[in-house]
């Protein structure tokens, strides 16, 4: 039964905080008042806490607050907050980005030199529990009317097998009649390639062999030096460079076929960098061959990250051309060709295909790339699956790996309709990956349609879904503040406390080693009722302690003692532990590495175990499809569903 207050309870706190003062200000925001002072006292019960959770806001020094666009758990126990320039302009015209580690133990921050604008990156966890973080922002979109200066893609040719060449941010290109177009980053041309065709006549003696030159290309986004609609061109044309004389003038030139005035989107930068946790740094590593805004990073089995779609170098989305990167030799190579709309949830499943169950961030046209499926990597091969409802509204949905992770069922919650649509849908739904021919069923409704939903995996096999809004971005002052459970056993969800602060665009959800749920960040595009009024990102964090915690006694909660830091070749890891008979079961859980409501790192697998005197065995899958390496948590919990704290454990390829 949920937790009521005796009458006596509510007649007090009314009396004292309701009826007084309406007596003294007889005014309706008075009954406000009163209702909001009993709300805060009966949320404050515990047997309130024990039934819903509480909510906590975490004191954030001023100078450590931050746009948290993105959110990562380290093996640590820190959580990495990267914000690059935070959406934020002015901070990327200063180059001015910011990454914060944030200790939940003792809510104590420090500041981390950020080397490129990591903002809309992608990022995933390595098998060395290192995070690669690759592309972000190399330009801020300019919208329709705001447009001052044509700008295109220009494509630049290098026709010189003995020498690449680096043409610097602000090299100008003239058109034949004389136009000047500046581009807006660096590029490098490689060597073109010389190959030779060697002939041999009848008699079989060798012929002089012919050169051929093929020309490398790069490509960059460039702008008219004046304003106004007098640099729009439709015509093809080749363009001179300024300052180059000679051999150089004619080996090295830009093509363009369309330079306009039309929006010109953000785009992306091909960067990438590991974090290390144990010097707490970015180290560089080989950049990705294409430029790359809103991306998803996946890890496969083998330890290798899978880098799919997002905006180019130019602002357009990229048709296909995924990459793989090693973690070994630290370089990209080429991944199979696909293509998908920006930030796709991508999941890795039993076997080694990736199941995409629709979801995504933004950007790409609506009718391409938005039906669910399952991809093999190896064939290139993707198998759609029906029975979604509501296909028009996957973008800004949530999507994850259900607990736990053996069951092979994928749920989405939410979303709404293609780029500012006010579209959003109450719709869940389940898929089967095990049966023969699976499909998606429509599950439990949300209580009202909603965008942007956070949703964590949690130790007791629930599902935490916190947040989001009813409309694009916020609009309209339609943050939901509302929080539940779903059970997937029940396939049903119950209510949670309800958090303070409204969560939609750029906000995210993570799971932390103590059994707690942090939220940060969010990006709401007015800050009124009336759309009269910019927003203002959020920047207060708020921390979830779900119900188990408050049912749980210091002194009676599970403790996980000595024990490996990995697993053996087995899977096997063996943990002092007092009272093992009370271990109901263990559960080896992934950290999160979350932005836009996409979070393809989180997974819960189920763990076999066996009970000794003063100590337990876990025993996980040695399938490294179901279970990738890298870092895990290890959690157990008694009969009463109250977790322990995690130990960390590696699982290594």
């Amino acid at each position: 039964m949920p937790y009521r207050p005796t009458k006596r309870m509510k007649k007090t706190v009314l009396g004292v905080g309701g009826v007084g003062i309406l007596a003294a200000l007889n005014a309706p925001a008075a009954f406000s008042f009163a209702e909001e002072k009993y709300h805060d006292y009966k949320i404050s019960q515990p047997g309130y806490k024990a039934q819903y959770g509480s909510w906590k806001t975490v004191d954030i020094p001023e100078e450590y607050r931050t746009n948290a666009i993105h959110a990562a758990l380290l093996h640590t126990g820190k959580v990495l907050i990267i914000a690059g320039s935070g959406n934020n302009e002015k901070k990327f015209d200063a180059g001015s980005f910011d990454t914060i580690l944030w200790n939940p133990k003792d809510d104590t921050f420090k500041k981390v030199a950020t080397p490129e604008d990591f903002f809309c990156s992608g990022h995933s966890q390595l098998p060395d529990g290192r995070l690669l973080v690759a592309g972000g922002t190399a330009r801020y979109e300019v919208l329709d009317g705001a447009v001052t200066k044509a700008g295109g893609l220009m494509r630049v040719k290098n026709e010189s097998p003995d020498k690449s060449v680096t043409l610097k941010k602000g090299t100008r290109f003239r058109s034949p009649s004389g136009v000047l177009y500046v581009s807006q980053f660096d590029v490098k041309i490689p060597k073109a390639k010389r190959t030779f065709d060697i002939t041999y006549s009848r008699s079989g003696a060798m012929q002089p062999w012919k050169t051929k030159v093929k020309a490398a290309e790069e490509r960059v986004f460039v702008q008219a030096a004046e304003e106004g609609p007098a640099a729009v061109t439709e015509k093809a044309a080749q363009y001179e460079i300024e300052g180059f004389k000679g051999e150089d003038a004619d080996n090295v030139y830009g093509l363009t076929e369309k330079i306009d005035m039309e929006k010109q989107d953000f785009q992306g930068i091909r960067a990438a960098y590991e974090f290390d946790p144990k010097a707490e740094k970015y180290i560089p590593v080989d950049p990705m061959a294409k430029a790359r805004w809103y991306p998803t990073l996946v890890g496969l089995q083998d330890g290798k990250v899978l880098a799919v779609s997002g905006l180019d170098e130019v602002g357009v989305v990229d048709p296909g051309d995924n990459e793989i990167y090693d973690p070994k030799t630290k370089k990209w190579s080429k991944g199979p060709f696909r293509y998908f709309p920006t930030y796709p949830a991508l999941y890795l499943t039993k076997g080694g295909k990736l199941f995409y169950p629709a979801s995504n961030a933004g950007y790409g046209p609506a009718e391409k790339g938005r039906e669910p499926g399952l991809w093999d990597l190896k064939t290139n091969k993707f198998t759609k699956v029906p029975g979604l409802e509501d296909l028009d509204q996957t973008e800004t949905s949530s999507s994850l790996l259900l607990p736990p992770a053996q069951d092979q069922k994928v749920m989405v919650l939410g979303g709404g309709g293609v780029g500012e649509s006010d579209k959003a849908t109450k719709r869940t739904a389940v898929i089967d990956l095990k049966e023969e021919n699976p499909a998606f069923k429509t599950g439990p409704e949300l209580p009202q349609g909603t965008r942007y939903l956070n949703s964590v995996i949690m130790p007791d096999d629930s599902v935490f879904t916190s947040g989001g809004s009813a409309d694009y971005r916020g609009r309209g002052a339609s943050n939901i503040l509302q929080a539940q459970f779903y059970d997937p056993k029940q396939n049903a969800f119950r209510d949670a406390a309800e958090p303070r602060v409204g969560r939609n665009y750029h906000s995210e959800a993570l799971l932390l080693p103590d059994g707690r749920v942090a939220t940060f960040g969010s990006d709401s595009l007015f800050g009124d009722k009336d759309n009269t009024k910019l927003g203002k990102f959020e920047q207060r964090m708020e921390v979830f302690t779900p119900p188990y915690l408050h049912k749980a006694k210091d002194a009676d909660r599970l403790a996980l003692g000595e024990g490996p830091s990995e697993l053996d070749q087995r899977g096997r890891a063996t943990f002092k532990i007092s009272h093992p008979e009370r271990v109901a079961k263990a559960r080896l859980m992934r950290p999160s590495a979350v932005t836009h409501t996409t979070d393809v790192e989180q997974r819960s697998l189920d763990l076999a175990l066996t009970k000794g005197k003063d100590s337990i065995t876990i025993d996980a899958p040695t399938d490294r499809a179901l279970v990738p390496p890298g870092w895990y948590m290890v959690f157990v919990s008694d009969q009463e569903g109250i977790p322990s704290e995690a130990k960390w454990v590696q699982v290594k390829g």
